[in-house]
Formats: structure tokens, C-alpha cells, sequence
């Protein structure tokens, strides 16, 4: 019989990086990058100024068609998001509590990472209960490390019981 913690560590397969975006000041333009690097406190680039348990916030590619269909638009581009990176291929909810890498960084998945009330302002009215539930994760940088467009995501383990 397979134990709970082996499923929690099981992957079908490792996930890709799509997308990555810096917000390099409150309220500016999100700017896409093809590659960058992941710091202690976030991105290179972005206006997160210190590491803590929201320094990246990422959103699963697989939800950008569901957000766009439940808010009522055609497409919703992961910039309006205004998330730092969009991942597909592997389920970013299980990645939550978990220690994982992308590229050479090493990320723990910190929290759910709600929509905000500019939300309403980007797609409309009612987008930001479109989003709830498919808002994505926040993470903190373990290691950190060069990220680019097309890079790995896989697990590597559960969190220590001491972190």
C-alpha cells in the first residue's frame, strides 16, 4: 500500500516555465523576460525588496483559459495576472507545501496566492471571484539561482518538519 507522504511525493512528470514577468514598481507595467535571475528576495527586477514568504508568485497555465472563460473575456494574458511566473505540466497546488526547483533556482511553495481587487479593474467586474481558486501559489528562494523561459519544474522533496 502506498503511503500518504509517497503520493504527496509522486510527479507524473516534471513541468515547464512559460512565462516570466517583473513588476518593477507598484502599479507599473509588468515587463516579460525571456530569462533572469532569482534572488533571495524575488526576482531580479522586481519590486520585491527583501526574502519572505511572498518573494515569487506563481499560476498554473493550465488556469489562464479557465480565469478568461469564467470573467467573461476571450484570452487573459499572464502580465494583467500580474503573477511573476506562469508553469505548466505540473500541479502547482501540490507544490504548495513542497520544496522545488525551477531552472537552477530552488523555491518553497509558501501559500495560496489570492487575487487582488485590481482584478475588477484589469478584466471586470466579477474577475476577482473568476480567479478565486486559480490564483496560484506564493514561494520563498532556498537557493537561488538563473531562471529562463522553457526550464524545468520538478519537486524535490517535502519541507523539513523543522522549517
Amino acid at each position: 500500500m502506498t503511503s500518504f507522504s509517497e503520493l504527496l511525493a509522486t510527479f507524473p512528470r516534471a513541468g515547464k516555465l512559460e512565462w516570466i514577468g517583473c513588476r518593477p514598481q507598484r502599479r507599473a507595467p509588468v515587463i516579460e523576460c525571456a530569462e533572469t535571475a532569482l534572488l533571495e528576495r524575488g526576482l531580479e527586477g522586481d519590486r520585491t525588496t527583501r526574502p519572505g514568504k511572498r518573494s515569487v508568485t506563481l499560476i498554473q497555465a493550465e488556469h489562464l483559459p479557465v480565469i478568461a472563460g469564467l470573467a467573461g473575456v476571450e484570452t487573459v494574458h499572464p502580465s494583467v495576472l500580474r503573477r511573476n511566473l506562469v508553469v505548466s505540466g505540473i500541479n502547482l497546488l501540490a507544490l504548495k507545501n513542497a520544496v522545488f526547483s525551477v531552472g537552477a533556482a530552488v523555491l518553497e511553495g509558501t501559500g495560496i496566492c489570492a487575487p487582488c481587487s485590481r482584478m475588477e479593474e484589469a478584466l471586470g467586474d466579477g474577475a476577482y471571484n473568476a480567479m478565486r481558486g486559480h490564483g496560484g501559489i506564493t514561494a520563498c528562494v532556498v537557493q537561488p539561482g538563473r531562471i529562463a523561459v522553457g526550464d524545468a519544474v520538478r519537486f524535490i522533496r517535502l519541507p523539513d518538519a523543522a522549517s
